[in-house]
């Protein structure tokens, strides 16, 4: 079985046009396919409105226990619910989870190392059985970026982490792609210029961005779990905008193309 993992973040979900444009294209795409969504920028203006205040270090949010309530309404409940909604009425059969249910990630609070992040989850394991059952039902999986310590106790984890961590899991017996959808057109020679997308990258190339700060901040995390997956199998990484997401299975330049080394495949 041929399977894409496609995930998307705020910048998409907070906007519904964008939305529904995402998930327009996401119908269409071939195969089977799972969704692994996030939604910060959402959950931080609902707890704004509760009283419960963002805060985030360098990039990362710090989830303490009103905050991690809010992550779970918004995440696993209302954008979760909204997204399947509309995928019913694109006439995609999806079912909405988060990696609680059927036990398919668990993950340990994050060690406080300097920083105590709350209730955020390191993924440890990743059972396929529940994914499998769904996709050979045809069913497509719509995931939220909440897992558990099968304690009792959900953790807010990293969805580009999930997504990876699923291609990872089930590239052991399939075919997997593994789709980052962002609010950039690829990974960029000059952040300001949309157009200056570099359309492959390799290990070594990476290596030679880094040294010269081309690629820095953020993005390095983001190639980091990409070359991380496909060194566990996974087939193919695509980064890109959403909206050129069905671009990318038709052989048009519309992302960059993460890949190992050509001579570590032989």
């Amino acid at each position: 079985m041929k399977i894409s993992i496609i995930k998307i973040g705020g910048n998409v979900i907070d906007f519904p046009e964008k939305l529904d444009e995402f998930l327009g294209q996401f119908s269409k795409f071939p195969g089977s396919k799972i969704l692994v969504h996030g939604g910060g920028i959402m959950a931080s203006r609902f707890g704004e409105s509760l009283g419960v205040m963002p805060e985030m270090v360098d990039g990362r949010r710090i989830t303490d226990k009103d905050t991690l309530d809010v992550v779970t309404m918004v995440y696993a409940g209302l954008i979760n619910k909204n997204i399947v909604a509309k995928l019913q009425a694109l006439r995609v059969n999806a079912i909405g989870m988060t990696g609680a249910d059927g036990n398919i990630i668990r993950s340990v609070k994050r060690p406080v190392k300097g920083i105590d992040y709350g209730y955020v989850g390191d993924i440890v394991e990743v059972d396929i059985k529940l994914i499998k059952h769904f996709l050979s039902g045809d069913l497509v999986p719509v995931l939220s970026a909440l897992t558990h310590d099968q304690q009792g106790q959900l953790l807010n984890t990293n969805a580009d982490s999930i997504a990876s961590a699923l291609a990872t899991s089930l590239a052991k017996e399939h075919e997997v792609n593994l789709y980052y959808c962002f609010n950039k057109s690829g990974v960029l020679l000059d952040e300001k210029n949309e157009s200056s997308i570099i359309p492959l990258i390799n290990e070594d190339i990476y290596e030679e961005l880094r040294q010269e700060n081309v690629i820095h901040s953020g993005m390095i995390p983001k190639l980091d779990n990409a070359f991380e997956a496909l060194q566990k199998g996974v087939n193919h990484v695509w980064i890109g905008k959403a909206e050129n997401l069905l671009l990318s299975t038709k052989g048009k330049l519309s992302g960059t193309i993460i890949e190992r080394n050509r001579y570590d495949l032989y």
